[in-house]
């Protein structure tokens, strides 16, 4: 498949409270099957998913335009166009991207896209589960969901 134009792709939106952004699936569009790639868009005061890592999956981070800041395992971190952060699967690349500036905050997102994959959401204490396709992708999965990491049962239970 041929090069994509992303101002030929359509944005999906997310609007949870705090959580704002918008989304073209670059590599999806492109044909893209080992490397993910989002362009993302963040309004003033909006932040991205959820502070999280993945156990499976290593992402990375270029700033193209606009100022915010990246929240890491060790701390918060500026960001300014021409910035890249390496995101290195498990807790290290813990990260959640929040645009405290007042124009919006573009940048690329690129990701192994490996499956299967844990994620984690250290402040909410939940993990995600995904097999059959990796994050980020479209494609069905086999097994997926959230659950507490306090609902943690012994592994012979319900077993015969």
């Amino acid at each position: 498949m041929g090069p994509v134009n992303e101002s030929n792709l359509d944005w999906s939106d997310t609007d949870r409270g705090e959580t704002r952004f918008r989304r073209k699936r670059l590599a999806a569009a492109a044909g893209g099957d080992d490397l993910g790639c989002s362009l993302y868009e963040l309004p003033a005061g909006g932040k991205s998913w959820p502070y999280h890592y993945h156990t499976g999956n290593e992402e990375a981070l270029y700033v193209l335009t606009g100022e915010g800041f990246l929240r890491a395992d060790d701390g918060e971190h500026r960001l300014r166009a021409g910035d890249y952060a390496a995101l290195s699967a498990g807790e290290s690349g813990a990260h959640c991207v929040v645009n405290d500036g007042e124009v919006p905050l573009r940048y690329l997102l690129l990701s192994t896209m490996r499956e299967p994959d844990v994620s984690v959401y250290p402040d909410s204490g939940k993990i995600g589960i995904f097999a059959g396709s990796p994050p980020g992708s479209d494609e069905p999965r086999t097994v997926e969901g959230y659950y507490r990491r306090e609902d943690t049962v012994d592994y012979w239970l319900d077993e015969v």
